[in-house]
């Protein structure tokens, strides 16, 4: 494989085929942080901005799961922000809910947007906490203690619709 700078390819086809395998965690990830939007195109335009960007990837800073997956978060985010206006709103509120029809989906809806991403790509996609890390572009213990944040946050919601 002729490669552009520490394992990025260089053309479409070694491009394709170094991607193939990070396509679903990508699909999945794009699903649980972006709802609204369609999945497909949030993974289209991840591809996109991985292929004009490929001359970035430093395999020296990181796996190119972590690193596609950071890209798809980004258009994940920018494609919610596009669709729903309403997000930043929602995630500012925090009093309790006292809907006894609460779900765990409604529940992950509540946490923060910061929160919600770590708890999808470690349980929904199934990272390492030094991926997720990668992905949310911040220290292992910062993701730590955002999920401790988080399962926290879920336990009060879902003792509160019990």
């Amino acid at each position: 494989m002729d490669t552009v700078r520490d394992g990025a390819p260089a053309d479409r086809r070694e491009f394709a085929d170094w991607v193939r395998p990070h396509l679903p965690a990508m699909a999945r990830l794009a699903a649980r942080l972006a709802p609204d939007a369609e999945r497909d195109d949030v993974v289209q335009e991840a591809l996109l901005r991985a292929w004009l960007k490929r001359r970035q990837y430093d395999e020296g800073k990181g796996t190119p799961t972590a690193w596609l997956l950071a890209i798809t978060a980004d258009r994940a985010g920018r494609a919610r922000a596009r669709g729903r206006p309403d997000v930043l709103a929602r995630e500012r509120q925090v009093e309790p809910v006292s809907d006894a029809g609460l779900d765990l989906r409604q529940a992950l809806d509540r946490l923060t947007g910061r929160q919600r991403a770590a708890v999808d790509c470690v349980y929904f996609v199934g990272l390492t906490v030094a991926e997720t890390a990668a992905v949310m572009r911040c220290a292992e213990g910062t993701v730590k203690s955002t999920l401790a944040d988080a399962r926290t946050r879920l336990r009060a919601l879902l003792e509160v619709a019990g």
